[in-house]
């Protein structure tokens, strides 16, 4: 059959970080050995009890069934109450949306805010999702450019120099994917006072909100004001606070009129999350929360740990990042020792000759840098950097 694809699907680019990590399965599967430090995704395993809880809906008969569009019940009210207990913030259940993972939160969100040629703000670096969402709802990514010297971190006056009369929304990502940086408070309150000044939407994507260490602080920029609060949107979820990638459970929290037209998109879209899903995120939200934390302090030690080795790598800088499992080196310097001038033919020379897989950052706007997760077991991130360094010395212009 000859059958012309949508421009659309043409356009469409895969996500950087899922081709990374499954080049690096492929080349596994065909015997060699291969270190992946690609997916942001936790290496524990679901805490029992949110396991347990998922096992019982199942055995109740409770997931056989599908579930309303935006979430059960009682999953809408763990949401409401988490954002209670961590935002000191009141929502109703009807200013909530239950999806497929945050990233159709994300989806859905850009769909229904967004006429063709709308603008959407985006600092970078960003995750890699952001740009080709805003696209796919025929709006246009509007990239604010993040200086390294302020710790990838835009300014009011970048983002009054991009501000047009399509501008509809900024998103904000702090702790940030892919460098693992924190806006302070003040700096949020100006940008937050800068949107409600414009009528701009504040997408706050808050997934690596409670993983935060040394004296770092995460404020949701919802908390900072009533009028603030009222121009953003919350995304959420529990794959990164719980170690529940595969659950494939996210929520969106805020203005009614926008949740209920995301709800329609959902149910054209996907009808319901899984339902088993939802009600182990019951219990991941309602249960106890030690869990959190012991793996919190895990990605802790791990950064502090692994944070000193990446610097011995010749050429490589790094700010220590405060938040979520990235580290973001700089390694421009890195590739003129090697000579390279392209950090993706970098990158794939890793994969091929050091057999490290890793993420470059021309996916996150950033062609200096390669994003390391460090959402992996020790001996994997120690040997990661071994091989690194190995290659950099064979690979060194005489």
């Amino acid at each position: 059959m000859k059958m012309e694809l949508s421009k659309r699907a043409k356009q469409l680019k895969p996500s950087v970080t899922l081709a990374a990590s499954a080049k690096a399965k492929e080349l596994k599967a065909q015997g060699l050995d291969i270190l992946s430090v690609t997916l942001g995704e936790p290496d524990f395993p679901t805490p029992e009890n949110i396991q347990q809880a998922a096992i019982a809906a199942i055995q109740s008969g409770k997931a056989s069934f599908y579930t309303p569009t935006a979430g059960i019940p009682e999953l809408r009210q763990a949401v409401v109450s988490y954002i209670e207990r961590y935002y000191g913030l009141t929502y109703s259940p009807k200013e909530t949306l239950i999806t497929d993972g945050a990233k159709f939160a994300l989806y859905a969100l850009f769909q229904v805010i967004l006429d063709a040629q709308d603008e959407v703000l985006i600092p970078v670096p960003y995750w890699v999702s952001y740009a080709d969402q805003v696209q796919l709802a025929e709006g246009v990514p509007v990239f604010v450019q993040g200086k390294e010297e302020n710790q990838f971190k835009v300014t009011v006056e970048q983002l009054t120099a991009c501000l047009t009369a399509k501008t509809k929304a900024l998103v904000l990502n702090t702790p940030s994917n892919p460098t693992g940086m924190i806006y302070t408070k003040e700096e949020l309150q100006s940008i937050g006072e800068w949107a409600v000044e414009h009528n701009i939407l504040i997408i706050a994507d808050d997934i690596y909100g409670r993983l935060v260490y040394g004296d770092a602080t995460f404020t949701p920029i919802a908390t900072i004001s009533e009028a603030i609060r009222r121009q953003t949107m919350i995304i959420n979820g529990v794959s990164k606070t719980y170690s529940m990638t595969g659950w494939r459970i996210g929520f969106a929290v805020g203005d009614q009129k926008i949740i209920e037209a995301m709800t329609n998109i959902a149910s054209q879209a996907t009808s319901n999350p899984t339902a088993v899903s939802q009600y182990a995120a019951v219990e991941a939200l309602t249960g106890p929360q030690d869990s959190v934390e012991a793996m919190r302090k895990a990605f802790e030690e791990r950064l502090n740990r692994l944070y000193p080795l990446v610097l011995e790598i010749p050429g490589v800088k790094c700010a220590k990042p405060q938040g979520a499992f990235y580290l973001f080196p700089n390694v421009k310097e890195t590739m003129a020792i090697c000579g390279y001038d392209d950090v993706t033919i970098f990158t794939d020379d890793l994969l091929k000759e050091a057999h490290v897989a890793l993420v470059t950052g021309a996916g996150f706007g950033a062609p200096e840098n390669i994003r390391i997760s460090y959402a992996s077991d020790w001996e994997t991130l120690e040997q990661t950097v071994q091989r690194i360094k190995a290659f950099v010395e064979k690979k060194r212009q005489k």
